[in-house]
């Protein structure tokens, strides 16, 4: 049965039953690395990649350091207006990491954030800055599971536990919602879904990678087979696949598509099953990987179950946005948002 319209709301909102929970202090991050001292207070932190920057933006915006890259003028209108001068820093971590440890030491923080894989790599990076910089460095699994207790022990570690536990608790609501709804379709009725990466469609995810985590949470069945990880794949391989539903990250494949014989044949351009998912102010599917996907899990319900995620998505991203990015936007901008892409 679906999730009331007002409960939803409020469980985005934080404001369901129970109230906050006392955490106790956290000993070791994600990585299973000792938390060293921090600062009291904390009053700087620099994300060391965009997952980081965007979760330590919605719990904490005034802490931030900078951005990996820049904020963009269409992502202006749905971020907090102090957020948007702050420099661009780079990236410590994932592809095309830019930033370097003077360029870190510069912005004097009082810590290091990292949110995403905890395996031995970015154990390793996060030990090895930490002793090259003096900074603490604290690493957190970047998976949605694992989104709510980050936000309880960040919440409880910068001093902002009431904030944390307000945001796990609306993410908490969302990932039970999902669950459940999806426990109750059949095997038969998961879609096959191909997951469209750039201009030309393709690149893509196979399962286990973190890019199409939301699609697995919501029992989509991927085309591209197993084994993690980004690959390129040919117009034939996605014939050869014949997805029922296609996920798009690029207006300009979808722009494309009809126009293009070579996608004609796929099932899911047939059917009219092509979707172009939101990017603004951040990816709701992917790009990043952070909690913007907690939102997109509503709309990827819809594409893929409409029968079954039958909420006003309008309403979810409106509350989603003045939850946890501090701004409301206003219709145009709900508009602009709705219609995909960025």
């Amino acid at each position: 049965m679906p999730l009331d319209r007002r409960a939803l709301l409020l469980a985005l909102a934080g404001l369901g039953a129970g109230g906050p929970r006392a955490a106790a202090q956290p000993r070791q991050d994600d990585a299973g690395r000792p938390l060293p001292a921090l600062a009291a207070p904390v009053a700087r932190v620099f994300p060391a990649g965009p997952p980081a920057a965007i979760l330590l933006y919605t719990l904490a915006p005034d802490l931030l350091a900078g951005w990996p890259r820049a904020i963009r003028p269409a992502e202006r209108p749905y971020l907090l207006p102090e957020t948007l001068g702050l420099p661009e820093v780079g990236r410590l971590t994932g592809r095309g990491n830019t930033a370097n440890l003077e360029s870190v030491l510069a912005l004097r923080p009082d810590l290091i954030l990292d949110v995403g894989d905890t395996t031995e790599t970015y154990r390793s990076l996060a030990d090895r800055v930490q002793q090259q910089t003096g900074l603490p460095y604290l690493l957190f699994d970047g998976r949605l599971p694992a989104v709510p207790a980050t936000y309880r022990t960040l919440g409880t570690l910068l001093g902002r536990r009431e904030a944390g536990e307000r945001l796990a608790q609306a993410c908490e609501a969302t990932l039970a919602t999902v669950r459940a709804r999806v426990a109750a379709i059949p095997v038969a009725e998961r879609p096959r879904v191909y997951f469209a990466r750039g201009p030309r469609g393709l690149e893509t995810a196979r399962t286990g990678a973190i890019n199409v985590e939301a699609l697995e949470l919501l029992g989509a069945v991927n085309v591209a087979g197993a084994g993690g990880g980004l690959a390129r794949v040919s117009p034939e391989d996605v014939l050869a696949w014949a997805p029922e539903v296609i996920v798009a990250l690029d207006s300009a494949f979808v722009a494309g598509l009809r126009g293009d014989p070579l996608w004609q044949g796929v099932p899911a351009v047939r059917a009219g099953r092509v979707h172009l998912a939101p990017a603004l102010p951040f990816g709701w599917v992917d790009s990043p990987p952070s909690v913007n996907r907690i939102l997109g899990l509503w709309w990827l319900g819809q594409a893929l179950y409409p029968a079954r995620f039958p909420e006003d998505l309008r309403a979810v991203a409106r509350e989603f946005h003045r939850t946890f990015y501090h701004v409301t936007p206003d219709e145009a901008a709900l508009d602009r948002v709705l219609a995909g892409g960025a």
